[in-house]
């Protein structure tokens, strides 16, 4: 009989409806039907109410088997899908175990696969691990060479896994530091790094210093004063009219026009590195000597001022020695001949680097420093024995010779001077004792600009300094 939603209401206004729930040997019977029949399960009928004791009993089980079975790598489930295996054989019939346990069988497989592909990276990461060992064997006494640590068969789960045969590692002796000991070795080497050098380059905000590019700049003027370096023999091998004398007089009245028109010194020392390369060069009568000298610096002034003379002050300069058009085309000539390739690596660009490492050993920078380092290398550009000798050099030498005047009490070279200049004390020697000469006057000369330069008060009066011991001691 079907039961509808009208006929339900008709009878239960009646009080006639059919009991929801049916007996207990209801139950059982049809529990031991499915139980004892071969055929699949009956599909429900909506007609007949569901089994729900059966049905709570029986599906959950077998829920909970098939859904373990696709977790047999874990631990818990694993033994979770034995167990409930076990326990479906108690309410089962062997039938049904049979179509269980294939599932289980199916899955091991596997199981024993990824097992053996574990086992085969474990393997290959060991083998790898001892060809890095061998490959590292002349590390053996580096501090901070520890031995690898290796996955053992009882830390993995795999206790088939066979160690790898390092025969051929054996004679390797690998040295190992404890805690304690890698600390004293980072002390040390902090140590080393602060005992020495101080970075100068570190302190200064100000982008327009550089202080990132610093070192590759200085080394690109290391590398460039090999190439634009002026002969230091043109005197004996080119030049017939002039001297060294006749130099010595041009680069000394130079100085002065300089201070009269309130150069920066980087146009007088470009201006002598400019005669300098054109004379070694192209020979020159003694009557031209003075245009050239006239030009270089009218040409040094433009590349180094921000407001250059003209062409005409410095025709004044020689009380109208050279017209306009003479110190023009002479413009044009020493142009032509280098190019237009105007930058130099001077003495004068050594100097700042070398003074700013000299200042690092000062709590206070030492003015009188600065100025004696300008002067002793201002002395060396009227000298014509100074061109055999690279501007890094005259430079570094002139770092030497003030720290010296100024403090006798201790050496003047350090390891931070060393590792700016690339020089050391033992390298300087020759160009120290030629420019202690320069600044005692052995030689009795009467060129005086220079000196006069910097017996001025502005200047510290650095040029009537000297020092009462000899510097040969320090060699």
């Amino acid at each position: 009989m079907r039961i509808t939603r009208a006929r339900a209401k008709t009878l239960g206004s009646s009080g006639g409806l059919p009991p929801l729930h049916p007996s207990v040997r209801q139950d059982k019977k049809q529990g031991l039907v499915t139980q004892g029949t071969k055929s699949k399960r009956p599909a429900p009928d909506e007609n007949k109410p569901a089994n729900s004791s059966s049905t709570a009993s029986q599906q959950p089980k077998r829920r909970a088997v098939l859904r373990d079975v696709t977790n047999v790598l874990c631990e818990n489930p694993y033994m979770n899908c034995i167990n409930g295996s076990k326990f479906q054989v108690k309410k089962f019939s062997d039938k049904r175990n049979s179509k269980v346990t294939p599932a289980l069988l199916v899955k091991k497989p596997e199981l024993e696969d990824r097992k053996e592909s574990v086992i085969e990276e474990a393997k290959m990461v060991k083998v790898e691990e001892s060809q890095e060992h061998c490959s590292q064997a002349h590390f053996k006494d580096h501090p901070f060479t520890q031995p690898s640590e290796y996955i053992t068969a009882a830390q993995s789960g795999l206790v088939d896994l066979m160690p790898v045969n390092r025969s051929s590692c054996n004679d390797i002796t690998l040295q190992t530091t404890t805690p304690k000991d890698e600390s004293k070795v980072c002390l040390k080497q902090e140590g080393s790094n602060s005992l020495s050098i101080a970075d100068i380059d570190s302190k200064h905000k100000d982008p327009l210093m550089c202080s990132l590019y610093a070192p590759d700049i200085y080394n690109n003027l290391q590398a460039m004063e090999l190439d634009r370096r002026p002969s230091f023999n043109y005197m004996e091998k080119l030049q017939r009219d002039i001297n060294k004398g006749m130099r010595s007089i041009l680069i000394d009245w130079l100085v002065e026009v300089s201070e009269e028109y309130r150069l920066v010194p980087d146009t007088l020392y470009l201006t002598v590195h400019l005669i300098d390369r054109f004379l070694s060069e192209h020979y020159i009568e003694k009557q031209k000597l003075q245009l050239l000298g006239v030009t270089c610096m009218l040409i040094a002034s433009k590349y180094e001022e921000i407001c250059a003379p003209r062409v005409e002050e410095f025709c004044f300069i020689t009380d109208n020695t050279y017209s306009k058009e003479e110190v023009v085309r002479m413009e044009s000539l020493v142009l032509n001949f280098l190019g237009f390739q105007l930058a130099a690596p001077t003495t004068k660009k050594f100097l700042r680097r070398f003074v700013q490492a000299s200042q690092a050993s000062y709590e206070v920078p030492s003015v009188e420093l600065e100025f004696m380092a300008n002067y002793l290398a201002e002395l060396t550009l009227a000298e014509y024995s100074f061109l055999k000798f690279l501007p890094s050099v005259t430079a570094a030498s002139a770092v030497f010779l003030a720290r010296w005047t100024l403090d006798q009490s201790n050496h003047p070279w350090n390891s931070t001077l060393e590792h700016y200049t690339t020089y050391k004390a033992s390298d300087l020697k020759t160009t120290v004792l030629l420019l202690q000469d320069l600044q005692m006057n052995t030689s009795g000369s009467t060129l005086n600009a220079i000196r006069e330069k910097y017996k001025q008060p502005k200047f510290k009066s650095v040029a009537t300094l000297s020092s009462p011991k000899p510097v040969q001691s320090l060699f």
